[in-house]
């Protein structure tokens, strides 16, 4: 067994390999740029080496720094995460040729699955039935438009070397093509350092079905069944589970065969997995396999146990696995949810910023529910615009599906992050969704569900409640505190122009007129605090709060209400206030996020249509086309190619 391992990646998947590898007695060594000095995967590693500037392409993407920092460590293995150099041949060659092992598949399964163009091919060749596509390079966009128009559109533009949802645009038209072609190129050539693009046709309302592969340097390959990851927005992964609601054990010994004898054919000897798309009546298509660890491996260790990162390092060491398929098992189920900086109530475009407060749900087994939290930041970190806008993977695992979404539900509800924007209230509306709940679900699902974005949900009942109670126990506390002589019993509560009458005593709240009364107890709760735990007439909850300049904003999952509690005569006065009106920007283009202008596309005095592409930005790796609102004369453009921007900031205005 190796005594030191160099991981040549960042964030939450270098912590990840460093907890294995501690727990395995093998030392660490990071590698990290300018952007990563303070990261929380230095600080926990046993040697840090610094390789380079914030961007990849001068860091984590360039072999000759991760070499280097091998020799100068001694490690004699490198694990390099996923994303960067996870899926790079030649990268594995180099290691092979200095004498360093790489934690992952040899390079001719590499080379064989992990270029997606080259996968297509191979798996034609083996008989696998494959979605149809142009398998081979495509020189620019007018050779893209007609393979396009040639396949038919809906078509799918995607990054031979992607990987993460990165590099991936669909087309329904040949102005997608146009414009997604140089996109996809672009994205491709600035994450993975290679620009190569195919096409293929992209079918309608599929699912996302992908099997877990292991295998050792004996020939040794088993399967550890499905995840199901259809539940995507821009095709990166949002919300994926393991087993799938879909498969029956019929498919999923279908599925998981054909798996395992794609991985032997090409001599597969590490984790890896299998993509399929799958329609609604099980059938389904070799989509790509991912030559290295997936970020949503989690779901799988928790449904049969197996550390995924141990089983890679003892196979790059040369050991036998240590169980056969029929050694392994499904339990119960588990849901991962992943916690991104971005904003969902802004068309979900990326929030960079500092981690203000950081507070996620406490680890570990609970009565018969398990919480899991993979991260690489802490309180006071932050989320640079040069890497992906992850913050964590929060994961829950319970006997059966439903108690694993009522899990997460609430596990997100003790999730409290302040600072940038981030789309835990998006994701608790999910788990509250009848259509995610029932399992029918398709990678469709976001857009068919949010087709105008994600604005939160209405209240139900019980959230109208907690909203009441919450904002009437705050308001109470306060007062007691400041003018305990204004202290009175009868209040009346105001939640978005909504009015009730509140009587309090002895924990118990009135709802005079309504005929009910709720009890709160259990209130984990001080002034400044941002969170209110309590438990409302037995069932346990946690808001968000914040005061406002009057009152309270309270969050519960994906609810949230301005609150007022007001004395008879306060509530009178606030009748007679006239409604404050917003700012009219009707006239302007503003920067929907923090970034970097790749282009302006006008100029003062240029007639401008609704959907023209004014200009292009650059955040977490994607490229954002800004497009024009309202049709309009140019009358000033107020940035320029190269400028970094804020959210918000005007870009263009018109006359």
């Amino acid at each position: 067994m190796f005594k030191k391992i160099l991981i040549a990646n960042r964030g939450e998947i270098a912590v990840r390999i460093i907890k294995t590898c501690r727990r395995m007695g093998i030392a660490t060594v990071v590698v990290y740029s300018e952007a990563d000095a303070d990261s929380m995967a230095v600080e926990m590693a046993d040697e840090a080496v610094f390789i380079g500037g914030a961007p990849a392409s001068e860091s984590y993407l360039v072999a000759d720094k991760i070499v280097d920092a091998v020799r100068e460590t001694g490690a004699q293995a490198v694990h390099p995460g996923f994303g960067f150099l996870s899926e790079n041949a030649g990268f594995a060659r180099r290691l092979q040729a200095e004498n360093i092992v790489f934690i992952g598949p040899n390079p001719k399964a590499i080379e064989a699955m992990g270029d997606k163009i080259e996968s297509k091919k191979f798996a034609a060749r083996a008989g696998v039935s494959t979605v149809p596509g142009h398998v081979g390079e495509i020189d620019d966009t007018k050779h893209a438009i007609r393979i396009a128009e040639e396949i038919g559109y809906p078509v799918m533009i995607k990054a031979s070397a992607g990987g993460g949802g990165k590099g991936i645009r669909v087309a329904w038209n040949r102005k997608d093509v146009e414009e997604g072609f140089p996109a996809v190129r672009a994205e491709a050539k600035a994450s993975f350092g290679d620009d190569r693009i195919f096409i293929e046709k992209f079918i309608e309302s599929p699912r996302h079905v992908e099997i877990q592969v292991l295998g050792d340097k004996h020939g040794n390959v088993v399967h550890l069944f499905e995840r199901e990851c259809s539940i995507q927005r821009r095709n990166q992964k949002v919300i994926e589970e393991a087993p799938s609601p879909l498969l029956d054990e019929k498919t999923r010994k279908a599925m998981g065969d054909q798996a395992v004898a794609l991985a032997k054919a090409v001599g597969y000897d590490s984790a890896g997995t299998v993509e399929f798309v799958a329609g609604q009546d099980r059938s389904f298509f070799f989509l790509e396999m991912n030559t290295r660890l997936q970020v949503e491996h989690p779901v799988t260790e928790l449904i049969t146990g197996v550390d995924l990162v141990e089983q890679m390092i003892r196979s790059a060491a040369g050991e036998k696995l240590p169980f056969g398929q029929k050694d392994l098992k499904i339990n119960g189920w588990a849901i991962e949810s992943r916690i991104y900086a971005e904003d969902p109530y802004r068309g979900f475009l990326p929030s960079i910023g500092r981690l203000v407060r950081y507070d996620p749900p406490a680890e570990g087994k609970a009565a018969d529910t398990v919480i899991r939290n993979d991260a690489g930041v802490r309180e006071g970190d932050e989320i640079s615009m040069f890497y992906d806008p992850m913050i964590s993977k929060l994961s829950t695992w319970a006997p059966t599906r439903e108690k694993a979404i009522d899990a997460m539900g609430r596990a997100l509800e003790d999730f409290h992050i302040e600072g940038l924007g981030q789309n835990i209230p998006f994701l608790a509306a999910v788990m509250d969704q009848d259509r995610f709940r029932s399992g029918k679900i398709s990678t469709n699902y976001i857009k068919d569900e949010f087709p105008e974005g994600f604005h939160g949900t209405s209240p139900t009942a019980f959230q109208r409640d907690v909203m009441a109670v919450v904002a009437t126990h705050m308001h109470r506390v306060l007062v007691k505190r400041s003018a305990p002589e204004l202290l009175r019993q009868e209040w009346i509560v105001v939640e978005n122009g909504d009015r009730r009458v509140v009587r309090v005593s002895d924990g118990a709240l009135e709802f005079l007129g309504e005929g009910r009364t709720l009890r709160l107890t259990g209130v984990d709760w001080r002034p400044g605090q941002p969170t209110f735990a309590g438990v409302l007439d037995g069932v346990p909850f946690t808001a968000q709060v914040r005061p406002a300049a009057e009152g309270f904003v309270i969050r519960h999952r994906a609810a949230q209400g301005h609150v007022l509690v007001l004395t008879p005569r306060s509530a009178e006065l606030h009748e007679k206030l006239p409604p404050k009106k917003a700012a009219d920007t009707s006239k302007m283009v503003l920067s929907p996020m923090p970034g970097l202008v790749v282009s302006v596309e006008v100029a003062p005095g240029q007639e401008v249509k609704t959907g023209e592409v004014v200009a292009v930005l650059e955040a977490m790796k994607m490229q954002n086309i800004i497009r024009a609102e309202v049709d309009g004369v140019v009358k000033a453009v107020n940035t320029r190619s190269g400028d970094s921007v804020a959210a918000d900031e005007v870009l263009v205005e018109f006359a």
